[in-house]
């Protein structure tokens, strides 16, 4: 490597991100970007594209292993690669330049990434329907909602705030808000299941 940054393994990479080291991050970001780029470059796609589909594969790599459930059974690099491979593949066929199907091209390694993926897509998913439905159930309750749920505040900081009487009312209030914020996310979220 350069002079001054250090070499890691595989292991020393995944406990130094687990620590948050950015700078083991950074190395490993700029390690294995070529070889992801090529591979893009290779099957109709840009450099820029290359970089958009690396950094989401390295994001769901970082999840798994900040959240402490990544189960590596291959290198990294191999990891990185299945997940970047996967959503290179998916990015073209949404792009309707590919004609066949994802599964016909190059055998399938077996490295859990796209379990991973899959998961990270599904959670994805998931938060962008609840901001939207967050959205959706207006004022006071976004309000509401998100001081108790997403800013920690107390009831009785939220009682203050939105001028309720007493602490029950303003749990009772969080509580309605609360039902209809479920509603609009489970009628979205089933809606979106059946397309």
């Amino acid at each position: 490597m350069g002079k001054g940054i250090p070499s890691y393994t595989d292991e020393e990479f995944v406990a130094a991100i687990r620590r948050g080291d950015d700078r083991a991050l950074a190395q490993l970001y700029r390690l294995h970007l070529p070889m992801v780029s090529h591979y893009v470059l290779q099957n109709s796609g840009t450099e820029d594209e290359a970089k958009d589909v690396y950094q989401e594969g390295v994001m769901v790599f970082y999840e798994k292993v900040r959240e402490g459930s990544l189960e590596l059974s291959c290198q990294i690099k191999t990891y990185l690669y299945a997940v970047c491979r996967r959503l290179w593949l998916k990015r073209l066929a949404e792009k309707t330049r590919f004609g066949g199907r994802l599964d016909d091209h190059e055998p399938y390694l077996e490295t859990g990434a796209e379990a991973d993926l899959d998961l990270a897509e599904e959670r994805d998913k998931r938060f962008a329907t609840m901001s939207e439905a967050l959205e959706r159930v207006g004022e006071p309750c976004r309000s509401l909602l998100e001081g108790f749920y997403l800013l920690d505040k107390s009831m009785q900081q939220l009682t203050a705030e939105f001028g309720y009487t007493n602490a029950d009312n303003a749990k009772n209030q969080k509580y309605k808000c609360l039902v209809r914020l479920k509603k609009l996310f489970f009628a979205h979220y089933k809606g979106e299941e059946s397309f």
